[in-house]
């Protein structure tokens, strides 16, 4: 029998992918939407099309010294499952009932855009600690997984 990965890891493997896309100086993140085993979109963080990116601009969090995980509206980009619901929105591609594949765990906004996208499954590898994005999962009713190779 073939040693195959586990669809999980396949589906982890290419958000990782997804995320050497990433224009943020700050940290790479992808994200991968999922049903049936097929992949419905991907995002990765980064300033808007037709902006200027982070490598260019520089960093304004950087520059205001604003710690990870605060003040994410003082940002020029979006957020990797940000990316990945707009791409499935802008293609017309329903994403209901995805799982969302991500190289970090979701923070309370993307975690309220996910619920709303009405995403059944996260399955995350590294670390974004946020409670309130835990809660809000857990209330919409999503499940919160973490991959473990």
């Amino acid at each position: 029998m073939e040693n195959r990965p586990s669809w999980d890891q396949y589906f982890m493997e290419i958000a990782g992918l997804v995320a050497t896309r990433s224009t943020c100086l700050r940290r790479k993140v992808g994200a991968v939407a999922v049903r049936d085993n097929r992949i419905l979109s991907t995002g990765y963080n980064g300033a808007p099309s037709g902006l200027t990116h982070c490598p260019e601009a520089g960093c304004l969090r950087d520059r205001m010294k604003i710690p990870s995980g605060e003040r994410h509206e003082l940002c020029r980009g979006l957020h990797a499952e940000q990316n990945a619901i707009i791409q499935a929105a802008v293609y017309g591609t329903p994403i209901g009932g995805a799982t969302f594949y991500l190289t970090n765990q979701p923070c309370s906004l993307c975690a309220k855009m996910l619920a709303n996208a009405n995403a059944k499954r996260v399955v995350f590898a590294g670390d974004y600690p946020d409670e309130l994005a835990e809660s809000i999962l857990k209330e919409a009713g999503i499940r919160l997984e973490r991959f473990v190779d």
